[in-house]
C-alpha cells in the first residue's frame, strides 16, 4: 500500500507541497469537519515538512474556542458553520502556526446535523494570510450522496486548492 488515503487527494497535496515549495510559503490548517484529513494528505507526501507548519483539528465549538481564539459570541451568534467562524479559524491558525498561509474547514459532513439553512453538505472555508489583509471567506454546497465520507472528501480536495500560490 502507496497511500493510506485516495489518490486523487494525495496528488492533490503533492502538488500544494511543491508549488508553495517553490514559492517559499508556509501553510497552516485549521480543519473541523474533515477531521485531520488535510492535514493527513499533506503528510503523506515525503518533504512535507517543508512547508507544512501545523494541523489543528478544532472539531467541537471549545477547541475552536481555546486553541484558535474564535469568539465564543461569534459561534453562538453565527454558529460554528459560518463564514465568522471559518475566517475566525484560519486567524487563529496563522497566529498560533507563523505560517504565510493559512485555511480554516468547517461544515455540516451529515448524514445529521443539517438544517434547511444549513444542509448537509454545506462546507465553509476560510483563508488568512501574512499580508494582513482580512480574511477571506468561501461557501461551498459539496453533493452529499456519497455520504459523508464524499463530503469530507470534497472539502478535502477545495481545502487543498485554496492552499495553492
Amino acid at each position: 500500500m502507496d497511500f493510506v488515503l485516495p489518490k486523487d487527494i494525495v496528488e492533490k497535496a503533492k502538488q500544494v507541497v511543491d508549488a508553495n515549495r517553490a514559492a517559499g510559503r508556509r501553510i497552516a490548517l485549521a480543519e473541523s469537519c474533515t477531521g485531520g484529513l488535510v492535514s493527513a494528505a499533506l503528510t503523506e507526501i515525503s518533504g512535507s515538512s517543508d512547508v507544512f507548519m501545523v494541523g489543528i483539528v478544532t472539531y467541537s465549538n471549545a477547541a475552536k474556542r481555546i486553541q484558535l481564539g474564535v469568539n465564543a459570541d461569534i459561534i453562538e451568534r453565527e454558529g460554528a458553520v459560518s463564514e465568522e467562524t471559518a475566517a475566525a479559524m484560519a486567524r487563529g491558525a496563522m497566529l498560533a502556526s507563523g505560517a504565510d498561509i493559512a485555511v480554516s474547514i468547517t461544515g455540516v459532513a451529515g448524514p445529521t446535523g443539517g438544517s434547511e439553512e444549513k444542509p448537509v453538505g454545506l462546507v465553509i472555508f476560510g483563508v488568512a494570510t501574512r499580508s494582513g489583509e482580512a480574511a477571506q471567506t468561501h461557501r461551498h454546497q459539496f453533493d452529499a450522496s456519497g455520504g459523508r465520507a464524499g463530503v469530507r472528501c470534497q472539502a478535502a480536495l477545495t481545502a487543498l486548492s485554496l492552499l495553492e500560490p
